[in-house]
This record gives structure tokens, sequence and C-alpha cells, in this order.
């Protein structure tokens, strides 16, 4: 069976290295091999073992009725979304690594695979090489997702737990991870959480069956976080994770990426370094953990492959996933509940006045005090912390 690649960077490179290295084991299981027939990239690649499979033009691809098969690892949303677009309506079926397509388009590009009758996957899109797309559409279909708790980003949980470890201010270690190649030269999607909330808004998605807009979830990163946080955290026997969450809220779900205080009780205390994991929790099954490389060539591509491998065994039918190009109003974000940690300049006079019930917890800092407040709204807090005067810096309990 033909398989065409289209964009042969880290992770397209990464499938094909896949394809070459395990092409015995996946003719084992397939019953037929898997054979690359183009590879889609303006540069040259003389030397690759590939070097006669490139092609610079989609249509080359489009027009093969041989290919059936192809991944799309470019990234972005243009051109990728044109590219992906014209090859399902080629008939022919399509796996992707790209979450911002997936993100902005997957609720599209899964209506026209349907019109087709060809499929539209992207388990590598969300946890790189954690398995957690075809967990929650095919093996959690009997149950209700009632939460979603993910660390999605290795990145930012590289660089927060090495603050945490170390000691390190935030600019020293986004320095370290830009020099190790786990952050990019321009962090923003990672650091400031834009990536972390493309991903919890695509498994809301295909939870709920309806299309959320990443737009509309809260989203805050790790910029603002120092190793003073991670200070006031371990005298409270808490560490500081980026989470995207999501949770069943009546009809619909209430959504937010943000730093959360997290105790050792909780599943997500103890993923560290540049691992992911993906915490579920179904009425039936009840708390369940997926953890394994979120990022990185060789994970990602073997969730892609695992993808090729599904579309080849089904290139004759359509797989309902069940996600609509229906929008999803998701809940206010404003009624969501926590305790808060804050640390702020204020007197205790004035913090007592805004915050009834209050524990304050203290590490002789003569320029500010840190407290953390009972349970209540978004919304209420943001209120009192006005009144209060701000504050340095606010993190949320798990």
């Amino acid at each position: 069976m033909k398989v065409a690649i289209m964009g042969y960077g880290t992770i397209g490179s990464g499938v094909a290295k896949v394809l070459d290295t395990n092409k015995d084991i996946i003719k084992e299981r397939l019953g037929e091999p898997l054979e690359i027939k183009y590879i889609l990239d303006l540069r040259d690649f003389p030397d690759d073992v590939h070097a006669k499979c490139f092609v610079k033009d989609y249509k080359d691809i489009v027009k093969d009725k041989e290919v059936k098969l192809v991944v799309e690892t470019m990234g972005g949303v243009e051109p990728a979304f044109t590219f992906v677009k014209a090859m399902l309506e080629a008939g022919k079926s399509v796996t992707t690594s790209n979450k911002a397509l997936v993100a902005d388009k997957g609720a599209e590009l899964m209506k026209i695979a349907k019109d087709n009758d060809v499929n539209f996957v992207f388990e590598a899109a969300v946890g790189g090489g954690i398995p957690i797309i075809r967990t929650l559409t095919a093996c959690l279909t009997g149950d209700v997702i009632e939460e979603i708790s993910a660390i999605c980003n290795g990145t930012t949980n590289y660089m927060l737990t090495n603050m945490e470890q170390y000691g390190s201010e935030y600019a020293q270690i986004l320095s370290e991870a830009q020099s190790l190649g786990y952050a990019e030269k321009d962090p923003t999607a990672d650091v400031e959480g834009h990536d972390s909330c493309r991903k919890i808004a695509i498994l809301t998605s295909l939870v709920s069956g309806k299309n959320v807009d990443f737009n509309d979830i809260p989203t805050e990163g790790i910029s603002k976080i120092s190793s003073t946080d991670f200070k006031y955290a371990k005298s409270m026997g808490y560490s500081i994770k980026l989470i995207a969450k999501s949770v069943k809220c009546g009809d619909t779900y209430s959504c937010r990426v943000a730093p959360f205080l997290v105790k050792p009780e909780q599943m997500l205390y103890h993923v560290a370094g540049v691992m992911n994991a993906v915490s579920v929790r179904g009425n039936m099954l009840g708390e369940s953990m997926y953890y394994g490389a979120g990022a990185g060539a060789l994970p990602t591509a073997s969730a892609v492959v695992g993808d090729l491998v599904f579309l080849a065994r089904n290139t004759d039918k359509h797989v309902r996933i069940g996600w609509a190009n229906e929008k999803l109003e998701l809940a206010n974000p404003s009624q969501q509940k926590y305790r808060y940690f804050v640390r702020t300049a204020a007197l205790q006079s004035n913090i007592e006045n805004e915050f009834d019930e209050v524990k304050y917890t203290d590490l002789d800092l003569d320029d500010e005090t840190a407290f953390i407040t009972a349970e209540m709204t978004e919304a209420e807090f943001n209120e009192r912390k006005i009144a209060l005067g701000g504050a340095k810096n606010v993190i949320r309990f798990f």
C-alpha cells in the first residue's frame, strides 16, 4: 500500500524512519507492506535513502490514484489545510500530527472525510507518543468522560521541573531549554499555554462530540512563575504544573489552562521533565492516566505510523469519530471554583477585610505576604483581588 508524506522535517523524517526500521513487523501485522511513494518538500534531499520520492507539487500526490494514505507533518494551518482537504476530496485518507490544524479545522476536515468515504485521524496531535485519541474514541466510548486533566507540553514541564529541583529562575531555565532543543527560538506557543490550550480543545471536542473553539478557553502560561513560587509550594507540600483541564458541567464542559498547585496524592504530581500525561475520569471507569513521551521525532512518528496502520485497515469505509461542526458553548469560566494561593504586598488587615477565611504561609519575606483563600468562584476572587489592590502572583489549587 502506497504512502505519501507531506513535510520532511523532524516528524516527517521520523515517520519514514519508523516505516523503514519496522517494515517487517508492520507487514506482518497489516498483511501487506506500507511503501513510501512520495515525499512533499520544497527542499532537496539528494543523499536521502528516499531521494527518488521527493516532489515539490502536492498535486502530484492528489492525481496518483495508487496512493491511498497520506501523512501531513508540515505544521501550521496553511498550506496544510489546503493540501489535506485536496487529499481527502481525492479519496485519500490522512493522518496528521499537526495540532494547530486539528484545533482550527478538525471538524471541517472530518466532515470532508465523511463526505468522501475516507478517514482523517490525528493520534499524534495531542499526546505525541501517548495513545490518547484512540483511547477516548474507541476504548472509552462506553463511558461519560467527566474530567480530563493533562500535562501536555514537554517544554513547560521540563522548565517547571528544573525550576523546582534546582531553584532556577524562569529566564535562566528558558535559555537552557532553548539550548537543549526543548524550547523553540520563539517559545510563546509553549510557555504562554497556547499549545496546551489547542490540545485540551481537541480532547474536549472528541468527548463532547461538538466543536470547541480554543479561543474560548482561558489560558495562562508559566512566564510569571518564579523560584519564589516554588519555595512557597515546597513549604506547603505541593508542586506547580501547567495543566490543561476540562470538566463536564451539565450538558457542556468547563475548561482552563493554567499553572496549578498539585499535591503528591494526585496522579499528575509525579509527571516530571519532558514527559506528558493525560488523566481521564469516566463515570464508570473512574480515573486512569496515560503517560509517555509527548514530543520528539520517533515517539510522535510512532503514533503517526499507528494511524497509518489503522487507515490501511479501513481503506474501504469511513470510521465515525463523532466530532460534529456544531459549536460547543463552554460553561462560563468565571463560575469555576478554586482555592487560590496569593502573594501580595497588601497589609494583613486589608487581606482579612477582603478575604474572610485565609490561611497564611510564610517565607519571612519583608516585602510581601502570602495566603490561601477559601474555595470561591473565579468571579468572586477577581472582585476581591481588585479590592485588595492586586497581587504579585496567583496560582490555583488543582
